[in-house]
């Protein structure tokens, strides 16, 4: 089973404290690459983050964006009366009172203004911040499913591609045998052209090192083979990229072979063909985890 590199998935949960949103975005990139974006609360999960992406994924470029919505009586139930402040503040307000002589009520709006009566206090954070390590392993779930389908269509993709390869090879090898009389045929007329005697061996000779030159069974039989490696890779169930990459280069090697030696016409479409095909699982290839 492949993935692929590319994904989306987002979640979003009402909590008590608020609202979190999750969005996982993932692109093609050689290692495992997170950035993310959260608020400042939440800045202290980063390894946490890391962790949890990691354990469901293991190559790509991820962009993690996380959004927090406070409830709305969250702000106001953070609000504390500092009460010894308080009791204090109106000690010193009966005292000017008693030492003025002056009858004058406490101004509480302008108390209230007094530095530190009030006295915001942060809620616990560890509820928070479980909540959205449990969210963000939901998502990543997803996003891990979502890069799974897709490499699905990959899959059938590559896995026709492989088949026009094998048919291509098979056309060859049914070729070679009329390629090669054609050949020997060909160079027979032309001796038969020349105006002296040509010595048997030398002839014989000849046709053995042009056969030699030509002779791509070595070739067809290493298409075959990384044909059938790149069917068994496509079963395993780890992160098979980096491996479906070099069984391309290996692909792109024998056919370059291929075209190099080709002295009909019909190899040489075959050769092109071949290249097409090829390049066509590689582009597939550079996307998968």
């Amino acid at each position: 089973m492949i993935r692929s590199m590319t994904g989306f998935a987002s979640a979003e949960r009402q909590f008590p404290f608020g609202r979190l949103t999750w969005e996982l975005r993932s692109v093609n990139h050689r290692y495992l690459e997170v950035g993310f974006r959260v608020p400042e609360e939440f800045r202290v999960l980063e390894p946490d983050i890391r962790r949890i992406l990691g354990e469901f994924l293991s190559r790509g470029k991820v962009d993690a964006n996380l959004r927090f919505v406070a409830a709305a009586d969250m702000a106001s139930s953070s609000l504390e009366l500092n009460e010894q402040l308080a009791t204090r503040l109106l000690q010193l307000h009966g005292q000017m009172k008693s030492i003025s002589g002056l009858e004058q009520e406490p101004n509480l709006q302008a108390m209230l203004r007094w530095p530190g009566l009030i006295e915001e206090c942060a809620p616990d954070p560890q509820p928070l911040h479980e909540a959205a390590l449990q969210l963000l392993t939901e998502t990543a779930a997803g996003l891990k499913s979502a890069r799974t389908r897709e490499g699905e269509q990959m899959d059938a993709a590559i896995r026709e591609r492989l088949n026009n390869i094998s048919g291509y090879v098979s056309q060859v090898r049914e070729w070679l045998p009329d390629i090669r009389e054609g050949l020997k045929q060909k160079l027979l007329s032309r001796v038969a052209d020349l105006q002296q005697p040509l010595d048997p061996g030398r002839l014989e000779q000849e046709v053995a090192i042009l056969s030699q030159k030509i002779d791509v069974d070595e070739e067809l039989d290493r298409l075959d083979a990384h044909v059938h490696e790149s069917l068994l890779v496509l079963q395993r169930d780890d992160p098979v990229g980096r491996r479906l990459d070099f069984l391309m280069q290996e692909f792109n090697r024998e056919s370059n072979t291929l075209s190099s030696k080709s002295v009909d016409n019909r190899t040489t479409q075959a050769a092109v063909e071949l290249k097409v095909a090829i390049e066509q699982m590689r582009e597939q290839v550079q996307n998968i985890e």
